[in-house]
């Protein structure tokens, strides 16, 4: 949503003080009937004119103190940092902070590794397929050619 300046604002005002019905007004400066039917309320009520605070929520985590944390407790849960925030909001609202803050968060699996080796397809040696051992073979005894001897 756009932000009009004070001097439009003061320009709508004079206009609609001036006799201009709302819709003329809203149709000259490009804005909707709604708007300055608001501005003209707020100018009769307090006799300001300028732009008003964002109505959007305020935060309930402080994203500074989040990110203090964080540095202090890298290894704290997201369920531990807020209970150290002591806010009362979701486990999500969490992450979406630290996401916000450009922090990732994923921990490494506390498991301890595998005693015979790394189970990815991806470990294999150069040159050897990694998927030599498992999977489908190209043939299979009754599609051979030939007959096998006895």
């Amino acid at each position: 949503m756009a932000v009009f300046s004070t001097a439009i604002r003061q320009r709508v005002i004079a206009d609609s003080e001036a006799g201009l019905p709302t819709k003329v007004v809203a149709e000259k400066y490009g804005m909707s009937r709604t708007w300055v039917r608001a501005l003209k309320k707020r100018w009769r009520e307090t006799g300001d004119l300028t732009p008003g605070r964002s109505s959007g929520r305020p935060r309930k985590i402080d994203r500074a103190r989040l990110a203090e944390l964080v540095r202090a407790h890298p290894d704290a849960t997201l369920a531990e940092l807020r209970e150290r925030l002591g806010v009362d909001c979701a486990v999500t609202a969490i992450w979406m902070a630290l996401a916000a803050l450009k922090i990732t968060y994923k921990k490494k699996r506390s498991a301890r590794p595998s005693r015979t080796g790394p189970r990815s397809p991806n470990a294999a040696p150069p040159g050897v397929s990694a998927s030599s051992g498992s999977g489908r073979r190209r043939s299979f005894s009754s599609t051979k050619r030939g007959l096998r001897p006895t």
